[in-house]
């Protein structure tokens, strides 16, 4: 079973997510999800950018689970912005539910982001999001938030993984109470055959992405993997009948490059 991290908002969030992003074939997408599921997943991971956010339903039933069993996350598209209730209504009617467990804005979009998680707040309020939070927040942008929001948001999900470690913006988070998800964990296959990596993973039996995915867990963070093959949706959830050791961490932290494999936030004002 996957262990679940407590939020500031109270509720309680699986630690490892199923990520969605770019699974927008319908029927690979429902058999992704109820793969998933069928081994144990409870945290999906989508988004309105991500177009998918109707086949999670489908997904769910052909899993035979209910709503009520999963937490489910979606984003505000950087282009809604200005619409907010609006596409979030859309996402609901897509989703087949009257609430989401998390509600993201996706981007700290210069000149909008403010207003828009006024709405944020709104939403929480009447019910329909159960916690909201931010993604690609950096630190600057997370204290221009918490200088004048009423509900401080309860999560930051950022590129996270051992190439890209961000030890300043983890530890700020920590200290305002933030839980941080980590999104492309796996840096998209790049260094999966590190040399560091690989000893690590020999010395516990693991593969280098599960050596790369217990980090996040070790950091405190929530990854969420991305996979439509069952052997790796299986892999990507084995990572809690081991620990990694000061030792491999030490080694671990040698690896980090600053190296972004997505969008870059940190010139956004």
């Amino acid at each position: 079973m996957i262990p679940k991290v407590k939020l500031s908002s109270g509720e309680n969030i699986p630690q490892v997510a199923l990520g969605l992003w770019k699974n927008k074939d319908e029927q690979e997408c429902i058999n992704t999800i109820k793969t998933a599921l069928d081994l144990g997943y409870r945290h999906l991971d989508s988004a309105q950018a991500y177009e998918n956010e109707q086949f999670i339903p489908r997904g769910i039933e052909a899993a035979g689970l209910k709503r009520q069993d999963i937490f489910i996350t979606t984003k505000i598209k950087v282009q809604n912005f200005a619409w907010v209730d609006k596409s979030f209504a859309t996402s609901l009617k897509k989703l087949e539910t009257d609430y989401v467990d998390l509600l993201l804005l996706h981007f700290p979009v210069t000149g909008l982001r403010h207003r828009a998680w006024k709405h944020l707040e709104a939403i929480h309020k009447a019910g329909q999001a159960k916690t909201i939070g931010v993604s690609n927040y950096t630190i600057k942008h997370l204290e221009q938030l918490l200088k004048d929001c009423e509900i401080k948001p309860a999560v930051n999900q950022i590129e996270l993984h051992v190439f890209l470690q961000q030890p300043e913006l983890l530890a700020y988070c920590k200290e305002q109470g933030i839980a941080v998800e980590a999104y492309s964990p796996l840096a998209h296959g790049n260094g999966l055959d590190d040399p560091v990596l690989a000893e690590i993973a020999k010395k516990h039996g693991k593969t280098s992405g599960q050596i790369m995915l217990r980090w996040c867990i070790e950091a405190g963070t929530i990854p969420l993997p991305k996979s439509t093959h069952e052997d790796r949706l299986k892999q990507n959830i084995e990572l809690f009948d081991f620990k990694l050791d000061e030792d491999d961490m030490a080694k671990i932290k040698t690896l980090d490059k600053d190296m972004r494999t997505c969008w870059d936030p940190t010139h956004i004002l």
